[in-house]
């Protein structure tokens, strides 16, 4: 007798409109229409149901960071945000920027994170590249084109002849493109004068011009309207760029610090008028402890969590009707997904049965009520929709609040199904 699928999602709205019931079997969707029965069915009717979130963009610290954050603490506020898997960047303590520092942080995610990950390889002049692809990276960076926390920027030559040897491997590299000025970091407005939009887009335009050979590039976080008209690669932006302005505070306000930084109130508008250009929104979680974030602006270190507020923020601005649920859905789940070469989440038969349900209802962020290990948010106050219920491979991992064991998977990149160890 054949078994009975796994689960049923009824009664849900189509991002095109029409209804229809979506059955999930071993992980994956085998049916959108009319259906029968299943060993689990969740009504979906009044919610908004989304093919879960893929952020291209963390950093789940753990080690001798753990105060700010691990795999446990930031995989948990992953899921709570709706977000089902997450691509973990190499500017850890150690970096990953050698075979056995990659798999110890492979190890390390696979024993403690409650979502699916990918783990990208850090660039260094003296990182073996091709032996990083072979141990499973997804992709190349963020590669420092200036420095950030915890990252080693590469001069030109050594940038060039990177993108040279991970083009060769059929690599993506993703780039943090910025400029450094001189003087003193004083505060949120210096802080923008120092890594300037135009010292930003000359980064991108350099990065662009040091890729002799065609490789495939992503540019991290960009943060001015005119980077993103420059970049002739794929273009991600956060939440913070989009919300955050350096007007909305203080001068000395640290929470506010970020590489690159808030930008003005006229930026962060111009970055909306690009909402089309822009292929993939990914949060940049970075998060540090509140004592950090309140010693002396100089001192203070960059970074802001992000990754359980990026998708609600958004949410919330479709509910305002600003903004598409098909945008929303492409450029947090469908676009990373197919830039970093893993299966889609989605609707169809055979898609990954990753999706979250979102009331149409607004609340405000509240810190307290957050899963990050660094306890405050930027966003506090703001308008968001929290997921109610998660699925990850078509087993419920988050709902009202609580926790369900689900079964993440690690996706390495291509290198490692090429060189099988």
């Amino acid at each position: 007798m054949e078994r009975r699928p796994d689960l049923i999602l009824a009664n849900v709205q189509l991002p095109e409109g029409r209804r229809a019931d979506i059955t999930i079997h071993d992980g994956r969707v085998i049916h959108a229409g009319a259906s029968t029965a299943a060993e689990r069915r969740i009504d979906c009717t009044g919610f908004f149901i989304l093919p879960a979130a893929v952020d291209m963009h963390v950093h789940m610290r753990g080690g001798i960071q753990s105060a700010k954050e691990d795999w446990e603490s930031g995989s948990k506020s992953a899921i709570a945000g709706g977000v089902t898997v997450v691509v973990d960047q190499p500017n850890t303590i150690p970096p990953l920027t050698t075979p056995e520092t990659f798999a110890a942080r492979v190890k390390e995610a696979r024993e403690h994170s409650s979502c699916s990950f990918a783990i990208n390889s850090g660039v260094t002049p003296g990182t073996p590249i091709e032996a990083m692809w072979e141990a499973g990276t997804m992709a190349f960076g963020e590669i420092f084109f200036a420095p950030s926390s915890y990252g080693e920027a590469l001069g030109k030559a050594e940038f060039s002849h990177a993108l040279e040897r991970i083009q060769a491997l059929g690599g993506l590299a993703t780039v943090h493109a910025e400029g450094i000025g001189s003087g003193k970091d004083t505060g949120l407005a210096a802080h923008d004068t120092l890594r300037s939009p135009e010292r930003e887009q000359e980064a991108v335009i350099a990065v662009q011009s040091a890729n002799r050979k065609g490789c495939r590039l992503h540019f991290c976080h960009l943060s001015a309207a005119e980077s993103v008209d420059a970049a002739q690669g794929s273009v991600e932006v956060t939440p913070h760029h989009l919300f955050l302005s350096r007007e909305m505070t203080g001068d000395a306000d640290c929470r506010f610090k970020v590489n690159p930084p808030v930008r003005s109130e006229r930026e962060r508008t111009g970055l909306w008028e690009r909402w089309n250009r822009i292929d993939v929104i990914a949060s940049d979680h970075a998060p540090h402890t509140n004592e950090e974030k309140t010693l002396p602006f100089p001192d203070a270190p960059s970074g802001i969590p992000g990754v359980e507020t990026m998708v609600p923020l958004l949410m919330a601005k479709v509910l305002e009707k600003q903004i598409s649920l098909s945008d929303v859905i492409q450029k947090t789940s469908s676009a990373p997904a197919a830039l970093i070469g893993i299966p889609p989440s989605g609707f169809a038969p055979g898609s990954r049965a990753d999706f979250a349900l979102y009331p149409r209802s607004v609340t405000r962020v509240n810190p307290d009520l957050l899963h990050s290990r660094c306890g405050w948010s930027p966003f506090e106050g703001f308008h968001a929709i929290f997921p109610r219920t998660v699925i990850l491979g078509g087993s419920m991992a988050y709902h009202d609040g609580e926790f369900f064991r689900s079964t993440p998977v690690w996706y390495p990149g291509k290198g490692l199904s090429l060189h099988p160890h």
